[in-house]
């Protein structure tokens, strides 16, 4: 053995050929933390001092190559001067030189997922043989930067500076297939046959029948570009992509205009030039947000994974309800492979669903993303009925009628009635109380809240709501379930609107403040859609349906009556008694009609404004900023009270569910994460400018003492 650590090992092969093996202690992925990189470069330098070497083998000791960076270690790592931050980078960068300078070939053997670090490692070596269902990629303008241990430098100088930004500035994900094909890789070979294929390919370079010198000096020239070709290849890139990503992500252009400005330097330089635009981007609060939210994520999953241990095994689901949403559900039940039984009281139902689901199918086959095979197998697994006939083989049955309390307890305890005494039921209510549901039932232990967002096979979040009765079982079955559907899953306590709606109706209250205050609602979409929101407030609403909001609306505010009982008409009055529903009946605040493909756009209707004229009471100029903060506070003051009443138990699953439930903007991290951003004094006395609108702007006492102790939702 010629060095042996935590992380690395370097052990004698055959013929003076080393491997170097990355098998990170007590973890099950190898990621580049301190220690990891620390032995990284004593296991080089050995092998350099080592002159018996004569050719190095990179490898994996997991399942996985490299996932990448510690992210764990960024948020302290960022908070460094900008010099530090720099200097700590540069000193990686110099481990990878070293490894990119050894006087011996280097093959590298990708079995499984590289991503940043793992990508960057493996561009440092001579050649690369990867696995056929490997994936490789540079996934950091995800979180805000973009690649600091030479991705924007190599890269670009192994597949040309196009394919490059298509890569860096996406995070992409690449199969070994187009690997290979734009030149990241030299070789492809089935997973049992990658060692001898990197040995095989490692020998030839070692013998001399492989030029690895010429191989490795691309990436230590300048790039091969003209001036011209330069120009002509960044400047377009940028403007592409600064309209692709939008002002609130600066990291994809920035990445490019770093490739840009190493384009005429060599390696070392070029690197120099990275790690200062990596320190920079690192320090916008961008970074910080997202960052914030791959911690939350993972904290999540990890959570999720929790409930694995005391979940029943679901084989068997059923949907009670067809239609859009019951349709909807069916699929992603049986696409991810559990199948499911779609009971409805009407064949029109069932037709309606069955055709939602088989809409859905024929998108994935004609964007080539399954075969016929496939459609057939996932239809077969979604079984009609217009009886409860084999009900009594289920496991769980999601209720999906309508958002009706007496409809919902005459289903539920019809249902309880067919089903084993085992068997879980869940409702999916967007805003009624579990508890109050739970009342016509037998076996309150048995029920949950399984709230799906439309449309479901988009929306990546669930809300599993625990009743005053829930068992454990029952709510680690419905998150154990959830998950196996390719749901973000999370458990929180009843009460109306639970998490996400509770949040969003404020922010609808805000809105119709404004309208009452006669701002124009499309100058409010604009705004909040710049401020970084899928859709303003307005657009929103015709999507949700006004009849939803406005009965959704009424339960919140006989839950809340102090902070959303509406004391006089609003917007949301007028709308649904003008029978302006939104795009389910083609008017709402806007008009709809069909574009060319078939599908909704929005257009101004003149007679909206007559029609709104009556609500507005009070009528006052308003800035953008006001505009905001009308909308804002009370949301994030709501995602407060949820915390500090613990319908939710975590900052990072409240901030979580907004994101998931109803694009909150990812950038600004979640609603206390944009608190934290603010700094908690400064948004309390932000709120209190706002304090004569109503309790909806008044912040909590617990709050305040936060404020007051300096302190924060994210340390």
């Amino acid at each position: 053995m010629i060095y042996a650590g935590k992380a690395f090992t370097v052990s004698a092969l055959e013929d003076g050929i080393v491997e170097l093996k990355f098998d990170l202690q007590g973890e099950s992925v190898n990621k580049f933390n301190r220690l990891a990189l620390t032995e990284l470069r004593e296991a080089v330098d050995a092998i350099a001092a080592d002159s018996s070497v004569r050719g190095v083998l990179l490898t994996s000791g997991k399942d996985v190559f490299v996932v990448g960076a510690d992210i764990t270690e960024f948020t302290k790592m960022f908070e460094l001067p900008d010099d530090e931050l720099v200097a700590g980078v540069m000193e990686v960068n110099r481990t990878f030189c070293a490894f990119e300078d050894l006087n011996v070939p280097t093959v590298v053997a990708i079995n499984g997922i590289a991503l940043g670090g793992g990508l960057e490692i493996s561009l440092a070596a001579d050649y690369r043989v990867m696995a056929e269902k490997a994936k490789i990629g540079l996934p950091e303008v995800k979180l805000g930067i973009y690649p600091g241990w030479g991705g924007t430098v190599r890269l670009p100088r192994l597949i040309g500076a196009d394919n490059a930004i298509e890569w860096i500035a996406a995070g992409k994900e690449a199969r070994a297939e187009e690997a290979l094909k734009v030149g990241a890789v030299d070789a492809v070979v089935p997973a049992d046959k990658l060692r001898d294929a990197a040995l095989d390919l490692l020998k030839r370079a070692v013998s001399g029948e492989l030029d690895y010198k010429a191989k490795r000096q691309p990436k230590l020239d300048k790039l091969q570009l003209n001036p011209l070709e330069q120009m002509m290849c960044f400047e377009s890139a940028k403007g592409f992509v600064a309209g692709k990503a939008g002002p609130n992500y600066p990291a994809p252009v920035e990445a490019i205009k770093s490739m840009q400005k190493a384009a005429n330097m060599g390696r070392d330089k070029a690197l120099e030039v990275e790690a200062k635009g990596f320190a920079k981007m690192a320090k916008t609060p961008v970074a910080a947000s997202l960052v914030g939210l791959f911690l939350n994520d993972q904290a999540l999953k990890r959570k999720a994974k929790g409930y694995e241990k005391i979940a029943k095994p679901v084989k068997q689901a059923a949907v009670l309800g067809a239609g859009i949403m019951g349709g909807g559900i069916a699929y992603q039940s049986a696409f991810k492979g559990t199948p499911i039984l779609m009971k409805d009281v009407r064949e029109e139902g069932i037709e309606l669903g069955l055709n939602e689901a088989a809409k859905l199918l024929t998108k994935r086959v004609e964007r080539k993303r399954m075969d016929v095979a496939g459609m057939a197998k996932t239809l077969n697994a979604i079984r009609p009925t217009l009886s409860y006939g084999d009900f009594g083989n289920v496991d769980i049955v999601v209720e999906a009628v309508v958002e009706n309390p007496k409809v919902k307890h005459a289903v539920l305890a019809e249902v309880e009635g067919q089903v084993g005494e085992n068997t879980i039921i869940a409702s999916n209510t967007s805003t009624i109380s579990i508890n109050y549901l739970a009342k016509a039932l037998k076996r309150p232990e048995n029920f949950v809240g399984m709230h799906f967002f439309n449309p479901v096979h988009m929306m990546p979040l669930v809300e599993v709501i625990r009743g005053e009765h829930s068992s454990d079982e029952a709510v680690a079955t419905t998150v154990a379930y959830a998950q196996k559907m390719g749901k973000n899953p999370i458990v929180v306590n009843d009460c109306p609107g639970f998490l996400v709606n509770r949040v969003l109706f404020p922010y609808f209250g805000g809105f119709a403040k404004l309208v009452s205050a006669g701002v124009d609602f499309t100058r409010i979409d604009k705004l909040m859609e710049r401020f970084g929101w899928p859709m303003g407030p307005a657009y929103l609403m015709d999507v949700v349906g006004m009849d939803t909001a406005y009965h959704a609306r009424d339960v919140m505010a006989e839950g809340f009556p102090d902070r959303m009982k509406e004391e006089r008409e609003t917007c949301v009055d007028v709308l649904y008694k003008a029978d302006r529903l939104g795009q389910k009946n083609g008017k709402g605040f806007y008009a709809y009609e069909l574009d060319k493909k078939g599908k909704q756009k929005k257009v101004f209707d003149e007679s909206i404004t007559e029609l709104l004229a009556p609500i507005v009471y009070d009528k006052r100029e308003l800035t953008d900023e006001d505009i905001i903060n009308y909308m804002m506070i009370p949301l994030c003051l709501e995602t407060v009270r949820c915390l500090e009443d613990g319908i939710v138990e975590t900052a990072a699953e409240a901030d979580m569910g907004l994101i998931y439930g109803i694009g909150f903007p990812p950038f600004r991290g979640g609603a206390l994460r944009y608190i934290d951003s603010i700094g908690v004094a400064e948004f309390v006395a932000l709120a209190d400018r706002y304090a004569d609108q109503g309790a909806m702007y008044q912040p909590t006492e617990k709050l305040r003492e936060m404020a007051k102790n300096g302190q924060s939702f994210f340390g």
